[in-house]
């Protein structure tokens, strides 16, 4: 849980930080300044769109940090590692892989392949990694957490 008290000195110095007042930073990041008086009065709770248009108007603030207060404002991109990081192996390394993600996968019976061959294959023609680099990449868990990886 995010304690709204804290979110909201974060908030604050994120607004010093940038020098704007409520409603400009409301403008800014395109929320009704009502909005911001009442997260700044704790009256409200602030809604993951409006901390995903913070994240995405200003890129210095950390996820972690304006929700937890851990980490570091302004965000620094070469101190990024977390902790979990460090000990685990990365997810998006080739190591012990083939070519592609699915060289080690092995078939064993002739129904599975046959499964597989029944099944379609989707095309989204909205979906083209060729043109797009990945920004971000957040995992959500069922206890309510989150991370965010950065490439």
């Amino acid at each position: 849980m995010v304690n709204i008290d804290d979110f909201v000195k974060r908030l604050e110095s994120v607004l010093e930080y940038y020098g704007l007042n409520a409603s400009a930073f409301a403008d800014k990041i395109g929320v009704q300044r009502s909005s911001m008086s009442h997260l700044l009065s704790g009256r409200n709770k602030p809604s993951l769109d409006f901390v995903m248009k913070i994240l995405e108007v200003f890129p210095d603030v950390d996820l972690y940090w304006i929700l937890t207060g851990k980490g570091t404002f302004p965000k620094n991109n070469n101190e990024e590692v977390d902790e979990t990081q460090k000990s685990s192996p990365s997810i998006l390394s080739n190591q012990n892989m083939g070519n592609d993600l699915f060289s080690a996968i092995e078939i064993s019976s002739e129904e599975e392949k046959r499964e597989l061959k029944k099944s379609p294959v989707l095309k989204n023609e909205n979906f083209n990694l060729e043109d797009d680099e990945i920004e971000k990449i957040v995992l959500f868990y069922k206890n309510g957490t989150f991370k965010a990886y950065s490439p």
